[in-house]
């Protein structure tokens, strides 16, 4: 398959375009959700020895989900520098230690999204967290130990695979 043409349709909070593809001797159209590039991290706090998500509002599933802290990366700005500036806006920790686990399309058959996901160590907060306010962010900080967070009914994908990823350590 080669993508022959590609239209953006819609241009809001996020972005969607319609795209040509040439298979074969057929020419196929498909929409394609463009949100752009995204970081995300488990952050855990070694000093107090929890896990700290956020639990927020999701349009997808329209409800309120615990996460991981998640972003999204400005212009040309590093995903090790946008993930730093997420954990400080939504839960208002300075990273003490940041490692990768893996960088992934969490939707390839819709979605050009990629989201980079860390494991993050924090010990002491320095701002507030729960979000910007010019960004409409209302954002709850939770707290939960290992047992607590294994035990949760995750659904979030990236939420998910991290904390598979700290299993797999254990």
């Amino acid at each position: 398959m080669q993508i022959i043409e590609r239209t953006q349709v819609f241009n809001g909070h996020y972005k969607v375009n319609q795209l040509i593809v040439q298979d074969g001797d057929q020419q196929l159209r498909r929409e394609q959700f463009a949100p752009g590039k995204a970081v995300a991290a488990l952050v855990y706090d070694t000093a107090r020895q929890v896990y700290v998500l956020t639990r927020q509002f999701r349009i997808g599933p329209e409800a309120d989900i615990l996460e991981i802290a998640a972003g999204m990366i400005d212009g040309n700005e590093a995903p090790e520098t946008a993930v730093r500036r997420e954990i400080h806006e939504e839960l208002g920790y300075d990273v003490n230690r940041l490692e990768e686990i893996v960088c992934i399309w969490p939707s390839p058959g819709t979605s050009s999204e990629e989201i980079t996901v860390y494991y993050a160590e924090v010990s002491h907060k320095t701002g507030a967290g729960g979000g910007l306010a010019e960004e409409n962010e209302n954002i709850e900080m939770v707290e939960l130990s290992w047992e607590a967070l294994a035990a949760e009914p995750l659904r979030d994908a990236k939420t998910v695979l991290a904390v598979q990823w700290v299993r797999l350590r254990e």
